[in-house]
């Protein structure tokens, strides 16, 4: 059974949210929040799988909740749940630890495939809205492209190969399109992802997208 936590401001919003959990098998509400920082003492109390975060929220945001949450290093996973699908917040969502983030508008089998994919520690960004996001907002959070930062000690771990695999990772690109780009195949492709968000520690592929913008190796379109 997967707990799931729902932190909005929108009574309307909680209550759509609840009942379709309520009525989907498999997933459990157990709490609800009006503002991140309930958010953040129901997730230490109630320690559930999935935390569904509203960004806005009066006093602290989702951004803050999303920071302390993560930060606290237990296994409570969070996907925001935006407005807008180029919000630039949400952006700043992912930097802060978010495993992810939906439209409010998703389809109801959306959000519980994103739910079940974030508790099992898969992200749910596809990656094409991935690469729209960060083309459309890195630039505002990341060094400059001529900024000349000491190269990140984590590359050195990776092989030719999978520095190729976390390039193209940062590129947004699916399983599919590497192992076509790379001529390799799927099953290979996944193994390499694997040992690359092993090596570089990062918890799930968009964590992998952030880290190869970091280290300079994709840069946002101007």
């Amino acid at each position: 059974m997967t707990t799931v936590l729902i932190a909005d401001d929108q009574p309307l919003q909680r209550m759509g949210f609840r009942m379709l959990m309520e009525g989907t098998p498999g997933l459990s509400p157990i709490g609800e929040a009006e503002h991140g920082a309930e958010a953040v003492r129901l997730a230490e109390q109630l320690r559930p799988d999935v935390v569904l975060m509203d960004i806005r929220m009066p006093g602290m945001d989702g951004l803050e909740a999303t920071r302390r949450i993560v930060a606290a290093g237990g296994r409570t996973r969070v996907l925001i749940v935006t407005t807008f699908d180029l919000d630039e917040y949400a952006y700043e969502g992912l930097r802060a630890g978010a495993s992810g983030f939906l439209l409010k508008d998703a389809r109801p089998e959306e959000l519980v495939a994103g739910i079940h994919a974030v508790a099992t520690g898969d992200a749910v960004v596809a990656p094409s809205l991935t690469r729209r996001l960060l083309d459309a907002y890195a630039h505002r959070v990341l060094a400059p492209a001529d900024a000349h930062a000491p190269a990140d000690p984590r590359l050195r771990t990776l092989s030719d190969r999978e520095r190729e695999v976390l390039v193209a990772i940062g590129q947004g690109w699916t399983n599919t399109e590497i192992a076509e780009r790379l001529v390799l195949t799927e099953s290979t492709v996944k193994k390499h992802v694997g040992r690359v968000l092993a090596k570089i520690g990062a918890r799930d592929r968009i964590q992998a997208v952030i880290m190869a913008y970091d280290a300079g190796l994709v840069r946002a379109k101007s």
